[in-house]
């Protein structure tokens, strides 16, 4: 093979490896998030904490839509305080006020971003898709604690509050529930 045609095929190859890498691109960061919590992304659990401290922290609750979402979308309370270690309960309020059902998902994340390896979903509206029926109201929960091990980080150690948002976002109607809506 020629000098020309093997720089050629290397430079082929390098475009299709960078291909690849940027495809991966996405995925990995997400899963590197979830792991590790960075950014603010939390973790999951199938049952709660082993441990229970007598250290109490706050619990902030935030919600918001992106600008296209036309729901009303709210935390049934501000915030709550509950002992590291313990499984919590809160309820958050989806409203749709329109005239069509209405598809939607959850995005989240914590903050201080570096406690969100140490905060724990066991079981969230997030984690699915929500439709709202035209004017249905529901109250979505999620099951949560804070990891004992919050207090052995030194960045952790003295963290006196944690905010939990989410943002709902407008997804596409599943072809299954459209394919209902066209029978009846």
């Amino acid at each position: 093979m020629d000098p020309k045609s093997r720089t050629v095929l290397q430079l082929c190859g390098v475009v299709v490896v960078m291909a690849g890498l940027t495809a991966a691109a996405v995925p990995f960061y997400d899963w590197f998030c979830r792991v590790t919590g960075f950014g603010g992304a939390t973790v999951t659990a199938d049952a709660g904490s082993d441990a229970v401290l007598d250290d109490v922290i706050r619990i902030r609750f935030d919600a918001s839509t992106a600008s296209d979402m036309p729901w009303e979308f709210r935390p049934m309370e501000p915030h709550m305080d509950i002992r590291i270690g313990e499984t919590g309960l809160a309820f958050y309020e989806a409203y749709n006020p329109t005239d069509a059902p209405i598809a939607g998902t959850a995005s989240y994340n914590v903050a201080p971003f570096v406690t969100g390896g140490y905060f724990v979903k066991i079981a969230c509206f997030c984690f699915e898709m929500q439709v709202l029926q035209p004017g249905e109201r529901v109250e979505m929960p999620v099951t949560f604690f804070v990891d004992p091990e919050i207090r052995n980080d030194p960045e952790t150690v003295d963290t006196p509050a944690i905010t939990l948002s989410y943002t709902f976002h407008v997804t596409d109607m599943p072809e299954d529930y459209a394919a209902l809506e066209a029978e009846n």
